[in-house]
Formats: structure tokens, C-alpha cells, sequence
């Protein structure tokens, strides 16, 4: 062989010993590239399951975060009904009473008032002169101001003297009996509720020539009332019964209405006619004294 075939068939070798090289490094490539390949696809579901899974939970807690807002206020008042109170007068314009609270809006049953409950109220504390439970010509029973319970308070009773201190009474009680003296005595009550004033009366124990002398002064305005009152509801009772008979005999009553009618109506036409047949009468005499005078002057003629 010629040393110009030499080379070129070394040149063919080198050329195909680099392709297969080629061929080789690539196939290798191939193969390392499918080994890695899972564990790329692994990390890409890892990725790809960790986005849904964190958009999970950004779901969850969006869900929670709604159920946990509050209802809209609108709502709530739509479906509550708002109650309106009132409250009634006190019992007492002094001391301590009750009063009535009404619900005027909410009542049951379509009711426009319902009383929800009764309270203590209160007035000024002092309520001036009293007068007494029961009296006579020998005692009086005298009573402070109070609520029941009774022994919820407690009570002061004082003697009041011109000038000098009251005496405080060993009575504790809500009712005080007194014994009429010779001179008029002058009490007073202070009821206390937990050591707080909220009520103070005062009454005059007159004596028996005292008392007796108001009585005799006194007008007798009972026993007139009485007989007012006596005199007034039988006459009122009479007149119901007459009433009631003329509706139970209406026709009877009309016939006999319609009958003095009738009566009347001629009465009055007699009497008309009485009348013109007097004026008839009282004119008639005046009337001859003229023919008579012409009679005469014709005759003198």
C-alpha cells in the first residue's frame, strides 16, 4: 500500500472512533439524564403538592375566617324586637311605695301594655302631719311610714317638746299607742332602712276636753250627707220604675197622650168661639145707638 492509502485509512479510523465516542458519551448522557429524571419529577410533585397544599390551607383559613365574622348588626336588630318600658305612678307622694313597670313594647299575645314587674320607689322624706290609725277619748294608736315587710325597717318614735330636746321613745315598733295627758303631746316617726332616712311623720295627741270641743264644733255634715245621698237614690230608683213602666206600656201611654191632645185641641177651639161670640156680643149694642139716629133724622126731615 501506498503511504497516501495509509493515511487515509487512519484518517477513517480516527473519524469513526470519535463518532462512536460520540455515540457513546451521548447514550451515556441519555441514561444519566433517565436517572435523574425521577428524582427531578419527585421534587417537581414535591413542588407541585406543596403549591396545592399551601393553597389548601390559604383556602381553609379564608373559610374559617368567614365563618368566624360576626352577623352584620343590621341583621341582629332585624331579628330582635326592642323593648320600650314605662313606669307608673308611686303609691305615695312621701316616704316609701311601689310602682308598676309596664312594657309597652314585646308584650305577649299582641298586648299593647304588660305589667314585667312591680319595684320600690320613693318620695321626699318628710310627709308632714299625719293623722292617727284609730283614736278615742282615753288613747291613740298612732303608725309610721312603712312597706311590708315591716320589720324590713326600723323605727324612731320622739317625743317633741317646745324649746328643748325630743326624748327618744323605748318603742320601736311601726304602731304606737298613747295615752291622752292634760296637756297636747307632739310624736314623731322616723323610719330608717339600713341606717338611711327615708321617711319622717309628725302627729298631735290632743286632750279629751280638746278633743270633745273639735267634736261639738264639728259640723254635723255626716248625717247631712246621709240624707242627701238617702233622698237622692230613692228618687233616682223612682225614676227607673217610671221608665220602666212607660216602656213596657208604651201603647197605653201614647192612647192616652194622644187623647189629652185631642181634649186640649177642643178646649182651645171652644174657647175661640166663646171668644168671638163675645166680641160679637159687646159689639152689637154700639151698632143700634147709630140706626137709631138715623131713624130720627129722617123723621125730623
Amino acid at each position: 500500500m501506498s503511504p497516501g492509502g495509509a493515511g487515509c485509512t487512519n484518517g477513517l479510523l480516527l473519524t469513526v472512533g470519535w463518532l462512536l465516542l460520540a455515540g457513546l458519551q451521548s447514550a451515556c448522557g441519555m441514561n444519566v439524564t433517565a436517572a435523574q429524571d425521577p428524582g427531578l419529577a419527585r421534587e417537581g410533585e414535591g413542588e407541585g403538592e406543596g403549591e396545592n397544599e399551601g393553597e389548601e390551607e390559604t383556602e381553609s383559613e379564608s373559610e374559617a375566617e368567614n365563618e368566624a365574622q360576626p352577623v352584620p348588626e343590621e341583621d341582629v336588630s332585624n331579628t330582635t324586637i326592642v323593648k320600650e318600658v314605662e313606669f307608673g305612678m308611686c303609691t305615695v307622694t312621701c316616704g316609701v311605695g311601689i310602682r308598676e313597670v309596664i312594657l309597652t313594647n314585646g308584650c305577649p299575645g299582641g298586648e299593647s301594655k304588660c305589667i314585667v314587674r312591680v319595684e320600690e320607689c320613693r318620695g321626699p322624706v318628710d310627709c308632714g302631719w299625719g293623722r292617727p290609725v284609730s283614736e278615742s277619748l282615753e288613747s291613740v294608736r298612732l303608725a309610721c311610714i312603712h312597706t311590708s315587710p315591716v320589720n324590713r325597717f326600723k323605727y324612731m318614735w320622739k317625743l317633741l317638746r317646745p324649746d328643748q330636746q325630743p326624748i327618744i321613745l323605748a318603742n320601736d315598733s311601726a304602731i304606737l299607742e298613747v295615752h291622752r295627758e292634760v296637756h297636747p303631746l307632739v310624736f314623731e316617726c322616723i323610719t330608717l332602712d339600713n341606717n338611711e332616712i327615708i321617711a319622717s311623720i309628725k302627729f298631735t295627741v290632743y286632750t279629751t276636753s280638746e278633743l270633745q270641743m273639735k267634736r261639738s264644733n264639728r259640723p254635723d255634715t255626716d248625717a247631712v250627707l246621709v240624707f242627701v245621698l238617702t233622698i237622692g237614690v230613692i228618687i233616682c230608683i223612682f225614676v227607673i220604675f217610671i221608665l220602666i213602666f212607660i216602656i213596657i206600656n208604651w201603647g197605653a201611654v201614647k192612647s192616652f197622650w194622644g187623647e189629652k191632645a185631642s181634649t186640649t185641641e177642643i178646649q182651645s177651639e171652644l174657647s175661640s168661639t166663646r171668644y168671638k161670640d163675645s166680641t160679637s156680643l159687646d159689639q152689637s149694642p154700639t151698632e143700634i145707638p147709630g140706626n137709631e139716629d138715623d131713624a130720627l133724622s129722617e123723621w125730623n126731615e
